[in-house]
This record gives C-alpha cells, sequence and structure tokens, in this order.
C-alpha cells in the first residue's frame, strides 16, 4: 500500500527520503540490511549468492529513472545498490516504479515491474535479462495487466501442465474492494493469453479493515506471491491491513492449483505494521519470509524471518 504524503512532515515523501538517502549513503559499496532504504523486497537464491531487488525508497514517490539489485552472501552484509534497469528514452512510463520480481524461466530472468505514467493506468510490465545483474530490458510490449485497470504487484506462477500466469491486484483505489486475479501468458511472456480471473476480493478475510485516503475508503490487495507448501497446498502471501497497520497474511487453493477457490489464514501472518513479502530457500536450503517494516516512508526497511510449516500454514518462528 503506497500513500504520496507523510502525514507528520510538510515535505513529501520523496523530499524526506532523498535527504535520509544523502545523508546515510550515497554509493555502490558495501552495506548492512538496515541500512537499505527499499520496500516490497524480492530474493533471487541463484549460483551461491543472494540478489535482493525492491522499490527505490528515495525515488518511491518521485519520478523514476530506474530499478536496483543488493547481492549478499549471508543475508547481512549486501553489496550495491547496482542498477539493473534504467529508463530508457522515450519510455512509456515515467513512475511509480515499484515491485520489482526476478523469476528465472526457461534459462532467462525476466523481471515483473509495476509502472504508471500521468496518461496511463498503473500496470505490470515484464523485462528481461540474461542474468540477475541484468541489464533488464522491456520484454512485453507495457503492460500485460488490463489497460483499463489500475493494477500493481504482478507476480509470476506457473502451474503443473507449465502454463505461465501472471497474478496481480486490481487495485482498491478503482476497484475500491482490492482483488488478486490470475491472468494466462503466452509461453514466450510477451502478452496475455486469455481474460483475468479474480482469485479472491480483500474483504474477505475477517480481520481486514478498509482504509480510508482523501476521498477513497476500500479495503487494500497487495504485494501477491505464490508458494506451494511442502504439503502440496498452494498459497499465496499478500498484504493488506488491519487498525491501521500493514500486515502480511496467507490465502489457500482448495485444489492445490490456481483455478481452485480460495479461502484465508484466520489471523496474519506478521501484523507489526509490515508486508509485501515473499519467501525463498536460504543456500543452507532453510525456508526465508522477506517483507518491509515499517510500511512508512522513508523508514521502511527489509526484514527476513524464519518461517516453518505446521499442519499446512506457514509460521514465523519465535
Amino acid at each position: 500500500m503506497k500513500l504520496p504524503i507523510h502525514p507528520k512532515t510538510h515535505l513529501t515523501l520523496g523530499e524526506k527520503a532523498a535527504i535520509i538517502w544523502v545523508t546515510t549513503y550515497t554509493g555502490e559499496g558495501s552495506m548492512k540490511l538496515n541500512e537499505i532504504n527499499i520496500r516490497d523486497p524480492f530474493v533471487l537464491t541463484e549460483k551461491g549468492k543472494y540478489y535482493m531487488y525492491g522499490s527505490r525508497g528515495w525515488e518511491l514517490w518521485e519520478l523514476g529513472t530506474g530499478l536496483d539489485v543488493y547481492v549478499s552472501d549471508d543475508l547481512e552484509n549486501w553489496e550495491g545498490p547496482i542498477e539493473v534497469f534504467t529508463k530508457p528514452e522515450n519510455f512509456w512510463a515515467d513512475r511509480n516504479f515499484w515491485a520489482p520480481e526476478v523469476h528465472k524461466y526457461r534459462g532467462s530472468y525476466y523481471m515483473f515491474v509495476t509502472f504508471k505514467s500521468e496518461t496511463r493506468c498503473r500496470g505490470t510490465q515484464i523485462l528481461r535479462a540474461d542474468a540477475p545483474l541484468g541489464p533488464f530490458l522491456p520484454h512485453s510490449n507495457g503492460p500485460v495487466t488490463p489497460e483499463e485497470w489500475e493494477c500493481l504487484d504482478g507476480t509470476f506462477y506457473v502451474d503443473k501442465q507449465d502454463k505461465p500466469y501472471i497474478i496481480f491486484c486490481h487495485e482498491w483505489v478503482q476497484a475500491v474492494d482490492g482483488t488478486v486475479c490470475a491472468l494466462p501468458l503466452t509461453d514466450d511472456l510477451t502478452a496475455p493469453a486469455g481474460e483475468p480471473r479474480i482469485l479472491f476480493h480483500a474483504s474477505e478475510p475477517a480481520w481486514t479493515d478498509p482504509i480510508t485516503w482523501g476521498e477513497l475508503c476500500g479495503y487494500v490487495t497487495d504485494g501477491p506471491f505464490v508458494h506451494r507448501l511442502e504439503s502440496g497446498r498452494l498459497m499465496i502471501l499478500w498484504a493488506s491491513f488491519r487498525a491501521g497497520l500493514y500486515c502480511q497474511s496467507m490465502a489457500f487453493s482448495d485444489n492445490g492449483e490456481i483455478t481452485g477457490n480460495w479461502s484465508h489464514a484466520e489471523a496474519p501472518l506478521y501484523s507489526a505494521d509490515g508486508g509485501h513479502g515473499m519467501v525463498f530457500r536460504t543456500l543452507e536450503g532453510k525456508l526465508k519470509l522477506t517483507l518491509h517494516s515499517p510500511n512508512d516512508t522513508p523508514n521502511e526497511r527489509p526484514l527476513f524471518f524464519d518461517v516453518e510449516e505446521i499442519n499446512g500454514i506457514l509460521w514465523v518462528k519465535e
């Protein structure tokens, strides 16, 4: 969930983030995890390294110029930021460079990114590279999400029949009751291959609360990420709000596939004002959850938690 003005200051969030960025870190080099100001962290484990992508904190509410990766051997010490996408000349979007995710598919690396312009709806476009460090270049012809919808936070899923999908949010600012949707893609990931299907609405869990932003009021869906549990159960991590705090939660398919009916965990997985998470395996094979917290620009930072599967559901280890 992204709001453009910080409630405690007359500065825009971009101005405040830029001040903190300049005073704490100004160039590529070694950083600790708590020094990295990104939202929507996404970790790719590849060839003995961790590659962490995310929305630039200092450009979140300003015009976008690119996207970065941070590289680590141990999840604590990071090299970066290393720019992996630079906005091409005459690129259709100039803002909201949000939630980059990188997925390896058929030998290449595909980045799913939210973009927006003043004249076009927010949507997820797919970029491609030969390596995790990029450079990532436009692959799909603009967004693959519906052109007339305000969409964000596209993620990637391949079903048991090797059919690729984008899973994304139809945003609450337009839909009022935000949704998580599935849309089939062509095998080369260049275009949609069907119509979007609503998987669930933000208001379905008993614990979610609506939020108010100016004249808008509605239920939020953010940051879906698909994960198959060891039990075979298919799960979507996603984020919303409870009592004004950002929360990380889980939904489950009843048939083990994206086509199933979806039910929700009784309570959030994480409720201390953090979300837009994903899970990944460490180099040692342990399951980790990463998300950003607090949900307050420019104070958000990526966090890591050990998680375990008990009775077909994930739990954050104490």
